[in-house]
């Protein structure tokens, strides 16, 4: 026996007994309050939380909120910054001042958005541009991650994540900065359903 098996031998023999991880339910209750929830924590993590009722809502919140936005990309057909086929180069989305998306389900419990590439044009576009902007149906937000991770088990994606608000860093000190290395903002656009 060579020196590198007895070492992954007296690994092995080291090694506590496998335990299984415990089941959880599954029979979720869906939270009335899913929705404020999700907003409040939306908040608490630097997002902000918008409740629409139109794409005209998205495209006048825009307009009052990011009067000098220059160029602004969209995979949502319904509005005007609609980009139907996206560069293939994450470069060229260097000069991207905000990007609105779709999401596919928030979670109350953490304010997290699940959104996969199908619905971001181009796996870097949520993160190059300065502003990010998710629009998402009021009622797809589950109460919990254990639900979201349910969910997600049943689509079929190649790229997946969730995103919690701004992209934000701090020091030992406590010192929050917003837009460290990612978006400086993000809102989440709440359609009524």
């Amino acid at each position: 026996m060579g020196s590198r098996e007895r070492v992954l031998q007296n690994i092995l023999s080291q090694q506590a007994p496998a335990k299984f991880l415990p089941t959880f339910e599954t029979n979720y209750s869906h939270d009335s309050d899913n929705f404020q929830k999700f907003c409040e924590a939306l908040e608490s993590i630097g997002g902000k939380a918008v409740e629409i009722v139109t794409w005209k809502g998205i495209t006048d919140h825009v307009a009052e909120q990011y009067p000098s936005m220059r160029r602004i990309i969209s995979t949502i057909s319904e509005l005007p910054w609609y980009v139907p086929q996206f560069e293939h180069d994450p470069h060229s989305f260097e000069n991207v001042d905000l990007s609105v998306l779709k999401g596919h389900f928030g979670v109350a419990e953490n304010g997290a958005v699940w959104v996969t590439e199908s619905l971001m044009g181009h796996r870097s576009t949520p993160f190059i541009s300065q502003h990010l902007a998710l629009v998402l149906n009021k009622g797809d937000i589950v109460s919990t991650l254990h639900e979201a991770y349910d969910r997600i088990d049943r689509i079929s994606y190649d790229f997946g994540i969730f995103i919690a608000g701004p992209s934000k860093t701090a020091d030992i000190e406590q010192s929050l900065v917003l837009g460290a290395h990612g978006p400086k903002s993000m809102t989440v656009f709440l359609v009524a359903t």
